[in-house]
């Protein structure tokens, strides 16, 4: 999308932006333990920290959100003892996860970072998106003891029904531009950074109440593939 045709819809998507905040049910994070230990043999520490999707918004019970689900999940793949903990809140950028983890005092030795979608939404531009995203890696690997943190891409916002058009298309091809600024950056380090490959079905019933959250099957699927990936990098 030029620029010259966001200046253009500005007004519209800023009305359209205040009024769909107005009218979105509030769906409250999912309740239940933010952490637990499960499975048996040598210990894994494992670590979700981000925003509304990393704390079960769209769901009612934590056991059926990301976290817990894939702490189970990574269990089954790699015959570890995974200790599991949640460090997030609904709302946050990239910036402020960093922040609430340094608050926390969080350590892992794998972490799964959930965030970017409220980037977009407070408009940040994508490489600055990057930039907080390297100082949240940088200060889980020196500070937090993680060996590997695994991203999440932005999820396809261009489908989230909740968001009315041309919002939702604008959204969307925001969202895409900071995954390939994502995928660009992570392609250039080494090892002890990745993305995960969450390729998402938008089929009915993925999205929560609000069409905009994810729901119990998009949670699912996102544990599943995020626990693939990450028996690939627990040892």
């Amino acid at each position: 999308m030029s620029i010259a045709a966001k200046i253009a819809l500005t007004p519209l998507l800023m009305w359209q932006a205040v009024s769909t905040r107005r009218r979105m049910p509030r769906l409250p994070e999912a309740d239940g333990a933010r952490s637990g230990v499960v499975g048996r043999g040598k210990a894994l520490h494992l670590l979700v920290a981000g925003d509304s999707s990393a704390a079960g918004v769209g769901v009612d019970d934590q056991g059926m959100a990301l976290a817990e689900p894939l702490a189970r999940k990574l269990a089954q793949t790699t015959g570890r003892r995974v200790h599991w903990r949640l460090v997030a809140r609904s709302g946050l950028n990239t910036a402020q996860t960093l922040e609430l983890m340094r608050r926390e005092c969080v350590r892992a030795d794998v972490a799964v970072i959930v965030t970017g979608v409220n980037d977009v939404i407070e408009q940040l531009p994508s490489h600055r998106a990057v930039r907080h995203r390297e100082a949240l890696a940088t200060w889980l690997r020196h500070h937090g003891g993680a060996r590997h943190v695994a991203f999440l891409p932005l999820p396809p916002v261009h489908a989230f029904r909740g968001l009315p058009q041309p919002l939702r298309w604008v959204a969307g091809q925001d969202a895409q531009r900071h995954n390939q600024a994502l995928r660009q950056w992570l392609s250039a380090q080494g090892e002890g950074l990745s993305l995960v490959d969450v390729t998402m079905p938008m089929n009915r019933g993925m999205l929560a109440s609000d069409g905009f959250h994810p729901g119990e099957k998009a949670y699912r699927f996102m544990a599943n593939s995020v626990a693939e990936h990450l028996s690939r990098h627990a040892d």
